[in-house]
């Protein structure tokens, strides 16, 4: 590197001047930046560790939610299916009613992330309070996994017998 050839000629030059001048810890810009914002690189690194966990958790839960409720349902959806709806309509009334759940608890949280994320503003470093990608990325996500989690089940409840269904019924 250019800091590997220019500290033996730095060297040189100090011992020409004076001997007794000692020269060490000698690091680039970069390095003592680098080293200065260790703690805080690792902080961020962590913090980020978390959120991703936080994403995937809710991820998981937003399905397990959304999959509980349409097995409850899925005599109702038999019924349905026996009295005419086709199946197309009920992935979409089961895929909507779970898009809307989603989209009441993703705007609430959307509202909680602007306000601690102001709140916070003084901590973060090279990031805007709320960053576009952030506010953007995570409620995408979010609402492709509920579809997902909504229309897998859905598709399952349909294998449901109608006639069963109205006998049950």
């Amino acid at each position: 590197s250019t800091l590997d050839r220019i500290v033996p000629m730095v060297r040189r030059e100090l011992q020409s001047l004076d001997s007794n001048i000692p020269l060490f810890n000698v690091r680039s810009m970069g390095q003592v930046v680098a080293q200065t914002t260790l703690d805080s690189r690792f902080n961020a690194s962590l913090f980020g560790a978390f959120a991703a966990a936080a994403l995937i958790l809710a991820a998981v839960g937003l399905y397990g939610v959304i999959a509980y409720s349409v097995a409850q349902r899925t005599q109702e959806i038999g019924v349905r299916m026996a009295l005419g709806a086709r199946p197309s309509m009920v992935v979409r009334l089961v895929v909507g009613v779970g898009l809307r759940l989603t989209i009441v608890g993703t705007v609430i949280g959307l509202l909680g992330a602007i306000v601690m994320a102001r709140a916070m503003s003084a901590f973060l470093f090279g990031v805007q309070a709320t960053d576009i990608f952030t506010f953007v990325f995570v409620p995408l996500t979010l609402l492709a996994v509920a579809l997902l989690a909504s229309y897998i089940p859905a598709r399952r409840a349909l294998r449901v017998d109608p006639m069963t269904a109205l006998r049950l019924e």
